[in-house]
């Protein structure tokens, strides 16, 4: 694509085009605002081409953003799209305030799912607009996709009436909200620029900014399991979406939560649904059940509900009412067995100890190869793939024990999920204290200006 020059007070501006924008990134130098909005608009037309982009997000990743063309970058997706106003949603006579949440993905994470109906059931509305899972992270729409009847994709009007009558929506976002997130979504994951913090900050901010959402809490996951494994990378992410919320006039926090071990004892597609029903009904494992109430309460704060009690709309069963809510009016059965697997196998320890250590992202790659993941975008997924997890950390084990189940409808892939977990978990016949090898599921809270 050929850039163009114009004149001003006998002033001849700068030409951009592709070559230049990326010479700019590639030498170590900030982009303007105005190079971004073309590049962005110009790739979002399909004027800058695949490879053209390609080499800019590559010098990105290597070179970084300075905050200030990070927030530029996000205002150009926001700008290539529809920007949706919530701010005027009524129940009645009474103003609902809306808080969204958002993870940077993991394995076993179905928080979502619990999460939307039980801060919903306070009368606060949760647009929750989600993805699907790519590799060893899950994907919020194919899990609910193996409740019958479900459906992901909801229109703008039906998803405000749902809103209204029931408080919560999980869906798919059109196609028209950031539509250059989208396209430079799928070119980073097969470019190997996934885990730019620039990027990342970027494409996650954009769509949420876009959402309309008067309130935001960033659940940004460190660990073996996670994009950004480190400590350091993660906050740092952490530390800039929250700062571009502000920018944005959304009230946003961020929690930094361990993703070095799966969350729960289910990784999959409906096994994690059957698991976060175990949650609503007031059970469930204690980890899920812990990050599931600490959010929520970051949640109601923000929408000036601080006093709210999350763990007594779990054990009166107000969050279970407004999941089966959410559930039906998206044409689902909330009372439809979930669908199994086929063909099961059972993967056992190999010593007497206390399992000190699991891979969350080995575990993760084990139900991808099940079939629970997609390798690239569009792939379909076994509902009813997955893995059960018998004996988490902190607890003994006996040689032959069961320690993994293994679900899914083609035998076939048993030896692949096999050997991704050959050194997934560590059995310690003498271990040292617990805190050695556990640790809470939230590592610490980033708020604007603290």
């Amino acid at each position: 694509m050929s850039g163009k020059g114009r004149v001003v007070e006998g002033v001849t501006e700068e030409v951009i085009h592709a070559v230049s924008v990326i010479a700019t990134k590639r030498g170590g130098a900030p982009l303007t605002d105005a190079q971004i909005a073309w590049v962005i608009d110009g790739y979002t037309r399909g004027e800058v081409a695949p490879e053209q982009m390609s080499a800019l997000l590559m010098a990105i990743y290597l070179r970084g953003m300075d905050r200030r063309e990070i927030a530029s970058w996000t205002r150009a997706m926001i700008d290539s799209g529809r920007r949706v106003d919530l701010s005027g949603l009524r129940r009645g006579s009474v103003p609902l305030r809306t808080v969204d949440k958002h993870s940077t993905g993991g394995v076993g994470d179905k928080i979502t799912l619990p999460l939307t109906p039980l801060v919903a059931s306070f009368g606060v509305a949760v647009p929750q607009l989600s993805g699907r899972g790519l590799g060893h992270t899950g994907g919020t729409l194919d899990k609910l996709e193996s409740i019958p009847g479900w459906r992901a994709d909801v229109d703008l009007d039906a998803m405000i009436t749902q809103l209204v009558d029931v408080g919560a929506v999980v869906c798919a976002a059109g196609a028209d909200l950031a539509p250059a997130d989208r396209k430079l979504y799928a070119l980073r994951d097969v470019t190997g620029t996934v885990e730019s913090i620039p990027l990342l900050a970027s494409s996650i901010m954009s769509k949420k900014i876009a959402e309309g959402t008067g309130a935001l809490v960033l659940d940004v996951k460190v660990g073996a399991g996670a994009f950004l494994p480190d400590l350091a990378d993660a906050r740092l992410l952490a530390e800039t979406m929250v700062e571009l919320g502000a920018d944005a006039g959304i009230a946003t926090t961020a929690l930094l939560t361990d993703m070095s071990a799966p969350l729960g004892r289910a990784v999959g597609n409906a096994v994690e649904v059957a698991e976060s029903v175990d949650v609503l009904a007031g059970g469930g494992p204690p980890d899920v059940v812990e990050l599931t109430l600490a959010l929520a309460r970051e949640m109601l704060d923000l929408a000036g509900l601080p006093d709210a009690d999350p763990a007594a709309h779990l054990a009166n069963g107000r969050a279970m009412d407004s999941w089966r809510a959410m559930i039906a009016a998206q044409g689902g059965d909330p009372d439809a067995p979930l669908p199994r697997a086929t063909h099961e196998e059972i993967v056992t320890a190999a010593a007497d100890g206390v399992v000190t250590t699991m891979n969350a992202r080995a575990v993760g790659d084990a139900a991808w190869r099940l079939g629970a993941g997609r390798a690239r975008p569009g792939e379909a997924v076994q509902s009813e793939a997955g893995v059960t997890i018998h004996a988490v950390r902190g607890e003994a084990v006996r040689a032959g024990d069961p320690l993994f189940t293994l679900h899914t409808q083609t035998p076939e892939c048993f030896g692949g999920a096999r050997a991704a977990l050959v050194d997934a978990v560590t059995i310690d016949a003498q271990p040292g204290p617990a805190a050695s090898f556990t640790r809470p599921a939230v590592i610490d809270r980033v708020r604007f200006g603290a």
